[in-house]
């Protein structure tokens, strides 16, 4: 089990998934805004390793307008929670961040990705081991793209100095983004008392 779901599965051997689109999530929770979004603001998703935990620190970040808990940079096509924790769909668990640049920069947003979990531990976080929990960034914008490329650089001087091993995070252009189940939104503020595997390494992201 733990080398199938540490291992990615290929195009072709990845399961087939389905034609019907998982509902877009309604009114933020917490937030309560939802789509259409104004237009000035941006867009940023980020894979830090189970996403209950990984959506909430977003949305509690001033300038975050909303958030989603969903799935990305696979293969399958409108995957269910089941499919992903498969380990066959190649999708990561991510959250998408809708962002008012006015108030909150990209360059932020990549400081407490980097603060919030271990990028250092490949397909896992913590206790959770499998595909979906790997770390990643996934960019909207050529800026976007050389931001987390350089943030990659400062953080990996700061971690090896307290001691850790070389950055797994990949950086990908963002592919489709499928919203994950209702019952997954914004999930800690539902049952406040529920799991969360997410843990920094206490090592500060400095630009």
């Amino acid at each position: 089990m733990f080398q199938k779901k540490s291992a990615m599965p290929t195009a072709s051997t990845a399961l087939p998934g389905r034609e019907t689109i998982m509902p877009n999530a309604g009114p933020h929770f917490v937030l309560s805004h939802q789509a259409p979004f104004p237009a000035f603001m941006q867009t940023a998703m980020f894979g830090m390793g189970c996403f209950w935990g990984a959506e909430r620190r977003f949305w509690e970040h001033k300038g975050v307008h909303f958030t989603a808990a969903g799935y990305s940079a696979g293969f399958t096509p409108n995957p269910s929670y089941e499919e992903v924790c498969s380990g066959m769909t190649g999708h990561n668990e991510v959250v998408l961040v809708i962002f008012d640049p006015k108030i909150v920069s990209y360059e932020a947003l990549l400081a407490l990705f980097w603060e919030s979990h271990n990028p250092t531990q490949g397909m896992s976080q913590g206790n959770d081991i499998g595909t979906q929990y790997r770390s990643g960034i996934y960019t909207f914008s050529e800026e976007q793209q050389q931001l987390a490329v350089k943030s990659v650089e400062n953080f990996q001087q700061s971690l090896q100095g307290a001691g850790y091993g070389e950055i797994t995070t990949e950086i990908l252009v963002a592919a489709d983004f499928y919203y994950a189940e209702d019952y997954h939104q914004q999930y800690l503020a539902k049952v406040p008392n529920g799991y969360c595997g997410l843990g920094g390494t206490g090592v500060c992201y400095s630009n």
